[in-house]
């Protein structure tokens, strides 16, 4: 039998991502593929920084944990196709999460309105959700 955790336990795993991370933490979206893990140096092309609002994520409910209020950038960085994102402190130097980027409906790990990036465009992050196993 796997091992199976209780909603309340996998809330608050959830709830801690938010925690050792900090507040305001800032995503970088990024061209290429990701690098092998969070500790792996950067890889691609920076197309967006994005400084999360100070409470960045919703609180766990249901074994999920959501974005709260709005992530955008009002100015890309650069142009070309987002593939991957890194989540880092406020400090922006040390990386604690990362993943695929699609377009809406695309079923990535982050949604954006658009993967096709052009310097200086605006764009919003429309969907992101952490989902806890073992229920």
């Amino acid at each position: 039998m796997a091992i199976q955790l209780s909603t309340t336990v996998r809330n608050a795993r959830l709830d801690a991502i938010e925690t050792a991370v900090g507040t305001a933490a800032i995503i970088r979206i990024r061209t290429g593929s990701a690098p092998a893990n969070c500790a792996a140096a950067d890889t691609g092309t920076i197309l967006a920084e994005i400084t999360c609002p100070s409470d960045w994520l919703a609180a766990a409910s249901g074994g999920t944990k959501s974005k709260s209020g709005t992530w955008e950038d009002l100015s890309a960085n650069n142009s070309g196709t987002a593939e991957h994102f890194r989540l880092y402190d406020s400090a922006g130097t040390t990386c604690h999460l990362q993943g695929t980027v699609t377009a809406t409906g695309g079923g990535g790990d982050m949604e954006v309105s658009s993967t096709s990036f052009t310097a200086g465009q605006s764009f919003t992050i429309s969907t992101f959700t952490l989902t806890d196993g073992n229920a």
